[in-house]
């Protein structure tokens, strides 16, 4: 007689334990995936196409030999280049603003930009959200991973933040209950403002005008820099606030 104590877990729930019933088919996907990108950044790689992206000048030309192709290749280059992490998006926005110049080519960018964003949000939350919910169950929508006006917040932050890795952004973005639409706003509001330095900055560099490009710069730099004397002006006047409230609680 077996003496094996039965499940009392539902049917088509986890037992708890952290692996129990991971589908198979999500394993097969996430090393599918991770082969797949591997190998596509080893192809870039090796054909020297990493090398072509990193010349503005040349890559402008290809974009523009293109004609009506063009912005299509734009909107995929950058969109590859967010999902392939180690691929840098600069130099194609820079060369899309100064074949397109600075309306088409901020569109053209941010159009990309967000597809990759999705793409790599949504890789990351087919992969890795599920196995974070076996771990900790309903815990995972407590406190600040619960909510979502705070996730979203700090999406849109990091995203005004250049020297913060914006695919790096998407793909934890995707391990956290963040809805997607909010992630889809968050980004879209927060690439705008960069996307449009970059491809007007590419604009001015081949004006070739000193001046201009000067200015230019100068507003990159601004909009890296706002965000932190934000954040730092916000600290400090929490700190004051609440020595004020302490001072007059003890009066």
């Amino acid at each position: 007689m077996s003496t094996e104590t039965p499940s009392t877990a539902p049917a088509g729930q986890s037992t708890g334990r952290p692996g129990g019933g991971l589908a198979w088919g999500k394993l097969v996907a996430g090393i599918s995936i991770v082969i797949a990108l591997t190998a596509a950044y080893w192809l870039l790689s090796e054909t020297g196409a990493l090398d072509a992206l990193l010349d503005r000048a040349g890559l402008e030309d290809r974009i523009q030999a293109l004609g009506f192709w063009g912005p299509l290749a734009v909107i995929v280059l950058i969109a590859v280049a967010i999902v392939l992490s180690p691929v840098p998006s600069a130099p194609i926005a820079l060369a899309a603003g100064a074949a397109y110049g600075h309306a088409w080519g901020t569109a053209y960018v941010v159009v990309g930009a967000e597809t990759g964003a999705l793409v790599a949000f949504g890789i990351a939350r087919l992969l890795g959200h599920e196995v974070l919910r076996r771990w900790f169950g309903e815990r995972l929508n407590m406190g600040l991973l619960g909510s979502q006006n705070a996730l979203m917040g700090i999406v849109f932050v990091t995203r005004l933040l250049p020297f913060i890795s914006f695919d790096l952004v998407s793909y934890a973005a995707g391990l956290t209950p963040l809805a997607p639409w909010r992630f889809a706003v968050a980004t879209l509001a927060g690439i705008v403002p960069a996307s449009f330095l970059l491809a007007h900055f590419g604009g001015e560099m081949t004006s070739g005008e000193t001046q201009r490009m000067t200015v230019a710069v100068l507003a990159l730099g601004a909009l890296t820099l706002l965000p932190v004397v934000v954040r730092l002006v916000w600290v400090r006047w929490r700190s004051r606030h609440k020595k004020g409230n302490r001072g007059s609680a003890k009066v």
